[in-house]
Formats: structure tokens, sequence, C-alpha cells
């Protein structure tokens, strides 16, 4: 099983590991697209107006750019633990140990703006760019990974039960089908239920680590949702897309 998260806007910042190395990094395929995004993003570095209005950001944010421009020289750490925010922080890979961490790491993938596919050690540096950044005179980033990522998921598909717990803007850089899907919906107390906004990531965070520790090996949803209620989630399932309900 592979559990596919969206990775956050925040980075953690430093590592201990070498410079990036994309020859390096799983799903090798990926490598020319990698190769160009951060030449282009070191590059568009040089122009802090320009970067600004492609990354989405605003001087204050200017260390972001900063980041960029130091792709090939930043150390680097694994993804897994690169990436912070609220789904990472319910997450909270870091706390597992022995055979839980281990099987966290085999499980949980990583779709990035900037690397397409990645598995959880694949080393990366701190870097800033979202899947729906747009770079000077150049496509947008859905249609650019979409021909080199979409076989790479396929093939992961066929290969092994993938939970695809990715955003909107991050499943779109990459389709596939297959893949048990999961929505955080709230319950009032009169019956009515809404999309939970603010609390979304939190709780597919949590979703993340049942998943990725488990001792158990799901091969279809209703597995998957069955790992869900052990961790004490309320889960509805309608094939292979789960609902799981939170009060409001």
């Amino acid at each position: 099983m592979i559990v596919l998260l969206p990775p956050s806007e925040t980075k953690r910042p430093g590592g201990e590991g070498p410079a990036l190395a994309l020859d390096s990094l799983s799903s090798p395929s990926l490598q020319p697209l990698r190769g160009e995004l951060v030449d282009e993003l070191i590059e568009l570095s040089a122009d802090r107006p320009a970067s600004r209005q492609a990354l989405g950001i605003s001087p204050s944010q200017d260390g972001e750019i900063d980041r960029n421009a130091a792709l090939r020289t930043a150390p680097t750490m694994p993804a897994v633990h690169r990436y912070t925010g609220v789904l990472y922080d319910a997450l909270d890979v870091g706390s597992l140990r022995g055979a839980a961490a281990e099987r966290a790491v085999a499980r949980l993938a990583v779709v990035s703006a900037l690397f397409g596919l990645l598995r959880a050690d694949d080393r990366i540096p701190a870097y800033r760019l979202s899947a729906t950044s747009r770079l000077p005179q150049r496509p947008t980033l859905a249609a650019r990974w979409r021909p080199a990522l979409e076989p790479v998921l396929t093939e992961l598909a066929a290969r092994e039960l993938v939970v695809d717990l990715r955003s909107g803007s991050y499943a779109a850089l990459g389709k596939m089908a297959g893949a048990v899907t999961a929505e955080v919906i709230a319950e009032h107390a009169d019956g009515r239920r809404t999309v939970v906004s603010h609390f979304n990531k939190a709780h597919k965070g949590r979703l993340a680590r049942a998943l990725a520790s488990t001792r158990s090996e799901p091969t279809d949803a209703g597995a998957v949702a069955a790992v869900a209620r052990r961790a004490g989630m309320r889960v509805e399932r309608r094939g292979d897309h789960l609902t799981v309900v939170v009060p409001a």
C-alpha cells in the first residue's frame, strides 16, 4: 500500500544531507522535468519581483526566493521530514519507532510541484513552488507534469493499492484511476453535513498516520476503512471512496 500525500507550502529549514542529486531520487523517468524546473527556479530567483509574482508571495517572504536560488547547493533531508504544517503535524512521522517507522517510510509518498512523485526517504532541499504557481512564459505546471507523471502513477497503482489523499491542485498534476480516495465531512447536531475546511488537513494527517503505521496490509477500500476505524475514526465507504465524518 502507498499513501499519496500533498506537499505543504511550509518546509523545515536546513538539513544534514548532501546537496540535491536528482539522479538519486526515485522515479528516474521524472528527472528531465525535475531538472528543467530546478534550473528555471534558480534563474527566476535573480528577479525578485518576477519571483514574487510567479510564486504568489510578498516581499516579506523573500527568504523563499533565496531558498530557490540555493536549490543545487542547499543541504537536503528526507521528504517526509522536509514538509511541515497541519497535515504533517498530525502525521507526526518523527514519533514513530521501530517497525512502524519502517512501514511509514515504505508506504508514504508525496506529489510535489517541483519533483513530481517523491518517496518518503528521497532527500530534497527546502524550496518554494506550489501546484498553482505559474512560471513566466511557461505552460501551467499541471500541463507540464501530466505527460510525465501520469504513467508513473499508473504503474504505481498497478503494483500496489494507492490511497490518494492529495488536494485538488496536486491531483491535477497527475490523475490516476483505481486509487482509494477520501474526503472529510463535518456532521452537525441537526444532521446537516458540511465540508471541513480548516481541520481537513489534520484529519487526513491522522488517517495517513494510521495507514502508514498499521501492521495490516490493506488490499482494498474496505480494509483501508477498517484500519481507520480501529484508529478511532468514523468512516463511511462508497466503492473506492471513503468519507471521514467528524463532529461539526
